[in-house]
Formats: structure tokens, sequence, C-alpha cells
């Protein structure tokens, strides 16, 4: 490309879009002043004979969003389309205003698509291996014990990890105290339950239960925070739901675990889904301290006085097991946090079925109980019903992604 004598050209990013930031004037004849040519020219590029369309150069422009002078969300599906600042970061906490974030966007575009559901389901195996340890103590040790335990693990490791890196899981303050405290409320009723039901069920019976969180998420998403929800999504939730029905329904007759513990289970999947949705409410308030030093503060407040009614001494292997599900839960907690941080319900909710195979292989493994025909035939029901939705999604999103396309030059 040709240009005036003296013109100085800034550095672009993208080739054929203009820069934030105007250029210097030039240094030459007002010839070289002119107005940019209209269309595809380069507005740095003077007169007809020195523009440069993009047509010639085999160069189009960046979708809108994603070149350096991108305003508003870069993350299409970040809170819904919010102009929030938080809905202004794409996965990784990238500015979108910032060159690195363009840069991760170029790198790997279709990266966004799967931080989600991959945050879910590694935080989804933590808590499946956290009931699995909470199981085998719940036999030895109270649900105070085990609890504060592990709070008391929790809390001291944050403390120094806050101390060796000043700053570390965000401002201590918020501006929405009271939805701090619902979500504190339900992670202790979900932990607590959850304790006592394991206790008294199979890993995969209690998850069958659980599996209906994705379906009670959607609706708490739905009426409280307005979020749309596909009807794909509706469909095939329930379609789900209907494949934990199938198995558990043989068991409510009779043939499987205490009421009770079908009971506590249940009460502790409404208080999951209740603090995801908080979570949801929250994520313009990035950090650890709200789902791990908070909850552990409380957690100590609440279930020491319950520890220290049945304490029972502990040997060392078995304190380590207690202190492993501070490690675990704390894990499983920020990573579930993050991922509706980074996808709307409808998109994760089916993908919290994935805790069905995961808790026969531990039921399997650890004591040796199979699943019977009913939870075969209920799972396979629920991963179809998984699969069809992220089908579903994708066949509904795919014309509103190639409607924000720009048209050909």
């Amino acid at each position: 490309m040709r240009r005036a004598r003296g013109t100085r050209f800034p550095t672009r990013r993208w080739p054929g879009h203009p820069p934030c930031v105007p250029a210097a004037p030039p240094r030459s004849s007002p010839a070289d002043a002119s107005p940019p040519a209209s269309g595809n020219a380069s507005p740095h590029a003077s007169g007809g004979r020195r523009s440069v369309r993009l047509r010639r150069a085999s160069v189009r422009a960046p979708p809108a969003g994603v070149g350096p002078c991108a305003s508003g969300a870069a993350h299409p599906r970040a809170a819904g389309g919010s102009a929030s600042p938080a809905a202004s970061a794409i996965p990784g906490r990238l500015s979108a205003g910032s060159g690195l974030a363009h840069q991760a966007t170029i790198q790997a575009p279709g990266g966004y698509r799967v931080k989600g559901p991959a945050l879910l389901l590694a935080g989804i195996v933590l808590f499946s291996l956290l009931d699995a340890n909470s199981k085998l103590l719940s036999g030895q040790y109270g649900v105070g014990q085990v609890i504060f335990l592990r709070y008391a693990v929790l809390v001291p490791a944050f403390l120094a990890a806050r101390a060796i890196r000043p700053g570390f899981g965000g401002p201590l303050g918020t501006r929405r105290p009271w939805l701090h405290a619902v979500r504190i409320l339900a992670m202790m009723i979900s932990a607590s339950s959850f304790f006592l039901a394991f206790r008294r069920l199979p890993l995969a019976e209690g998850y069958l239960v659980f599996f209906t969180a994705p379906f009670l998420t959607l609706a708490l998403s739905a009426l409280i925070l307005r979020e749309p929800v596909p009807r794909a999504a509706w469909g095939w939730c329930l379609a789900g739901f209907g494949g934990v029905l199938l198995a558990v329904a043989p068991k409510l007759g009779g043939g499987g675990g205490p009421l009770s513990g079908y009971l506590a289970v249940f009460i502790g999947t409404i208080a999951f889904a209740v603090s995801q949705t908080v979570n949801r409410r929250l994520r313009d308030e990035p950090g650890l301290v709200g789902v791990v030093l908070w909850p552990g503060l409380v957690g100590l407040l609440v279930f020491g006085p319950m520890a220290a009614l049945d304490w029972v001494p502990a040997p060392p292997l078995d304190l380590a097991r207690l202190g492993l599900n501070g490690v675990l839960a704390g894990s499983a907690v920020v990573l579930t946090a993050a991922a509706y941080r980074h996808a709307d319900a409808a998109r994760l909710g089916p993908y919290g079925f994935v805790a069905l195979p995961v808790s026969v292989g531990l039921d399997l493994g650890l004591w040796g109980v199979a699943p019977d025909p009913a939870t075969l035939l209920g799972g396979a029901v629920v991963v179809f019903a998984c699969v069809m939705s992220e089908r579903a999604r994708r066949a509904e999103t795919a014309p509103l992604a190639a409607a924000r396309q720009p048209a050909p030059p």
C-alpha cells in the first residue's frame, strides 16, 4: 500500500480496521489531509488513487465487538448480553477492551463455549468425591464434627494464601450482603442435608434425587433472575427429570433406602439450586471471598457447637481424611461458582447429570454396590437428554451467530 510522503501510519491490530486512537496529523502537503474515502477505504489513505479497498487487500473487517474499537460485551452470552462491567469480560477475566482479550478470542474462538461446562464437570467430580469421603466417615463421626473440620481446614488455607499474596480472593466488602447471607444459609443447609442423606443412601440413589437440581435451577433462574430459557432446554431437562423418576420410582415403593434419606437429599437439592441461582445474581462480584471465606467463617460458628456435643477422637488417618474434605469442598464450590459466571443456567443445566456415572462408579468401587436395571435405564435417558439439549442449544444459537457476521464486501 502506498502512502503520502511523511504520512505516519499508526500500528493497527486489525488490517483494514480503524484504530481506537487517531494517528498524529501528518506533516505533508494540504492535499494529503483530504478526508478519507467512503466505503471500504482506509481512513488514513488520502485521495481515491491512494485508497485501499478491503476487497483488493483480501481483508475482511472484524465482527462487531471484536476489533480494537470494540465496546460492550466480548462474550455474547455473558450475563444475558448485559453491558455491566462483569458482562464485558471474556473467560479468563480479560477486559473487553484489552488487546490480550482480542488475541485470546482470535487464537481460541470457541474457547468460551466449553469453559463453563468444563468448570461445572470438574466441580461435579469433586463434589462426588467429597460425598464419598463423607459417607466413609459418617459411620464414626457426626455431622457437626465432619463439617466443622472441613471448614477448619478451608478457612486457614485461604487466609494463608491471602497473607502470602495480598488481595488474593478479591475484596472483603460487598454491596449486597443479604444475597451473600442467603447463599451462605443455602450452603449450610445443603452440606448438612447431603451428609445426613448419604449416611442412609447409596451415592447413586442420592444423586438420582439430586439430579432434579438442574430443573430447579432453571425454574429459579427464569422466575427470579428473569433469564430467558429456550424451550428446548426446558424440554430436555424435563426428559432428564423423567429419567430420574424412572430410576427412583421402584425404590420409593419400599425396595430402596429409608424415606428420610430421600427427603434429606431433596432438601439439600433445593438448597443447592438456591445457592447456584444466587451465584448468577452475584456474578459481578468475582473473587473467592464470597464463596469460600465468608461461608467458612459462618460454618465454623454454626457447626462448632454441634461438633463439641458429639466429638469423637480421630486417629491420624481419619484426621487426614477429615481435612481432605475441606480441600474438596472449597475447590468444588469455586469451580461451580465460576461455571455459572461463564454460562447461563439453560446451558449448564443438563451437565449436572454427569454425576450419575461418577456416583455409580464410586458405589461399585468403594462399596461393591452395582446399579440395578432401573438405575441404568434412567441413566441412559438422562445422558441422552443431556446430549440432545446441547444439540438443540447449538441449533438455536447458530442463526444468531450468523446474523452477527458482517456482510461480505
